[in-house]
């Protein structure tokens, strides 16, 4: 049966495809759907086995009692959501004073292009906050004292918040100031590993990362990712069994052979990170708009708590149920795979990063110029910096503008020209005088650009993903 008053509000056809398609997504009703101010309501999604019926209720018009009902079986639902918690609280844009009530929704509300009056006129403050509760769902607690709270060790070194332990991936953190490095990983890291190492792939994916690191002492997550096909989850554990994890330095971010100490060792030059981030301005040649490269997220997808939930195995369903096959025309499933493209960490010439932030070793740049600016101090590394590691110094700065103009020239080329018209006649006297004008200013401009290239500051590097892949082991 059908609730009279859900009918009234609105799912919203492209939204409600989206939730469908992701089981961890709540389904959302909004109320007043034209206003950008209503607080939603949230459903929940459940697995059902209903049928759909078709109810149709014939009646006589001489004799309204005379009615005959026909029932016609549609289809089978597999999936309901149910809205079960509170609508939240609704905030109406509104400026109570004096005991009268304005609406503030012609003024606050743009619904076509306005000028520059529009955004200059007096206006009252309205700041509804996003959310007013993180739960939609009313539960009685009597100002009782939270059991797992008490559970939780409170120590200065491993609370981040409340009701927020450690996690139990026990990889060990360095930073280039420590005086010395692990030879052996943690005890508990090899035994969780053990734990989860059930399968022949895990055991072929621990060989082949035992030998990564005997060829290569270092590595970042992506080129371990994009050479060994194993799962995430996995791949954390065993990490912690053959490196540690360097936090701060040249080598920050990447993930360091047991025992092996980069800054000791001026071979380790070249397994340097470098923080590349795609310059955005008209200058290199593009805007923010048509920026080439995507960002990983957007402000625009951001959605609130209450609209998703955590992942939970789901109850057994009819749907799905194998199909009566023989042994003959069974399916075997698609295999997934974990591995990442090579372009997820290495760079070449004529190739586009696939995003804005890369961590790139100095060894993945496979670019003869790239590799002239690292190598021109070879056989006289004196002194390992903090910044610069083994390299001369403000050597991040040069390989950062090198890939950015090239970069700019694939941009440049892959820019569709514009069509070119055929100019009108005009007086031979006026076109000689504008070709002298034009002439002029030509090496000005040139001027001008090499001044403006000259006025770049190098961006410093940012410690945002580092610190997300830090996240995860604490």
């Amino acid at each position: 049966m059908l609730n009279p008053y859900l009918l009234q509000g609105d799912l919203g056809e492209c939204s409600s495809l989206i939730t469908y398609a992701d089981p961890n997504r709540r389904l959302e009703l909004r109320y007043r759907p034209k206003d950008p101010f209503c607080h939603s309501l949230c459903g929940n999604r459940f697995t059902s086995s209903n049928l759909l019926l078709r109810v149709r209720r014939r009646v006589r018009k001489k004799d309204p009692k005379d009615a005959q009902i026909q029932l016609e079986m549609l289809g089978f639902i597999g999936t309901t959501y149910k809205f079960q918690g509170m609508a939240d609280f609704q905030c109406l844009a509104v400026h109570s004073e004096d005991g009268k009530h304005t609406s503030l929704y012609d003024k606050i509300v743009l619904r076509k292009s306005e000028n520059q009056q529009f955004f200059e006129q007096p206006m009252p403050f309205f700041l509804p906050p996003p959310i007013f509760s993180r739960l939609d769902s009313p539960v009685d607690y009597f100002y009782r004292p939270d059991t797992h709270h008490n559970q939780v060790p409170t120590t200065r070194e491993n609370l981040i918040g409340l009701n927020r332990a450690r996690r139990p991936h026990n990889a060990i953190f360095v930073s280039f100031t420590d005086p010395t490095v692990p030879s052996e990983c943690l005890e508990a890291a090899r035994v969780n590993w053990q734990r989860v190492r059930m399968k022949d792939c895990d055991t072929q994916a621990e060989e082949n990362l035992k030998k990564m690191f005997e060829s290569r002492p270092i590595w970042s997550r992506n080129a371990v990712k994009a050479n060994l096909d194993i799962h995430p989850e996995k791949l954390k554990l065993v990490l912690p069994v053959f490196a540690y994890y360097m936090v701060t330095g040249p080598w920050r971010s990447l993930w360091v052979k047991l025992g092996y100490d980069p800054r000791k060792n001026a071979e380790s030059k070249k397994y340097q990170m470098l923080d590349f981030r795609i310059r955005c301005s008209t200058k290199h040649g593009y805007s923010v708009s048509d920026m080439p490269v995507k960002a990983k997220r957007s402000s625009l997808d951001y959605t609130l708590p209450i609209t998703l939930n955590k992942a939970a195995p789901q109850p057994a369903s009819v749907m799905g149920l194998p199909a009566q096959e023989g042994p003959s025309t069974s399916r075997q499933p698609i295999p997934v795979r974990y591995q990442l493209k090579e372009s997820s960490y290495i760079f070449r010439e004529g190739m586009l990063p696939p995003h804005r932030q890369m961590f790139y070793q100095l060894c993945d740049l496979d670019v003869e110029s790239i590799q002239r600016v690292i190598q021109r101090n070879d056989g006289q590394e004196q002194e390992c910096d903090e910044r610069d590691g083994w390299c001369v110094t403000r050597t991040t700065d040069e390989l950062r503008d090198i890939i950015s103009a090239m970069i700019k020239k694939i941009i440049r080329a892959q820019r569709p020209t514009l069509p070119v018209f055929p100019m009108k006649r005009r007086r031979a006297g006026l076109s000689i005088k504008q070709k002298v004008k034009a002439a002029e200013p030509a090496e000005d401009e040139e001027d001008n650009e090499e001044e403006e290239e000259d006025e770049f500051h190098p961006s410093e590097g940012s410690e945002n993903e580092m610190e997300t892949e830090m996240l995860d082991y604490m």
